[in-house]
């Protein structure tokens, strides 16, 4: 009988121990801060208040190429029927600037569909500087009939890019996943108005 009582004691004890640390951890946050605007040994926490004649801004990126700005163009080749464009035809940017743009894509068609887009750049040697941290290239998606969706493109530049270049033009060739990939589209214009062409 005095083991289970003692059993007892023990997890009483271990249930005060633990609700003590819960307490411990909830309470240190708020003790911390106090602590450091006491004291002043924490810059950072003093960083975060707004104080008179102290600007918060954030540092701007020293990466960026103020100097310079290049044109890239967006282009959209639809292989298939559906609609496929860009949301704008073109931005300026500084070499080191992150910049975001948006694709719109709609499946016009009656059936679901699972397509996937290719980039290509002009000049070419502006690809091994065009760094996409986002891009809806990287995935194949799945669109029921009618759906429309906006998919961004995030990029930056590299400053190395030669100087040359002041144009780049980021274009890409969506096309149907699982289907036969209809032949590149005519650079040519035709004439005969009653011919089918998917256009650029």
């Amino acid at each position: 009988m005095s083991l289970q009582r003692e059993n007892s004691k023990m997890v009483g004890k271990l249930a005060v121990v633990t609700l003590g640390m819960f307490a411990f951890g909830y309470a240190l946050v708020p003790l911390y801060k106090t602590i450091c605007e006491m004291t002043g040994i924490n810059i950072l926490a003093l960083g975060e208040r707004n104080l008179p004649g102290v600007s918060n801004a954030t540092p701007a990126n020293t990466q960026v190429d103020f100097k310079r700005t290049i044109t890239v163009e967006f282009d959209a080749n639809a292989r298939g029927p559906w609609s496929f464009k860009p949301a704008q035809s073109s931005v300026q940017v500084h070499p080191g600037e992150l910049t975001t743009v948006m694709y719109e894509f709609q499946n016009v068609q009656d059936h679901r569909m699972s397509a996937q887009a290719i980039p290509s750049y002009a000049p070419r040697q502006a690809s091994a500087h065009f760094n996409k941290l986002e891009c809806f290239c990287f995935n194949q998606y799945t669109l029921e009939p009618g759906e429309k969706k906006s998919w961004p493109v995030a990029f930056v530049i590299d400053p190395k890019l030669s100087k040359d270049v002041t144009t780049i033009t980021l274009s890409y060739t969506f096309f149907e996943v699982g289907s036969k990939t209809p032949p590149a589209p005519l650079t040519t214009v035709r004439a005969d108005k009653s011919a089918t062409g998917v256009g650029v």
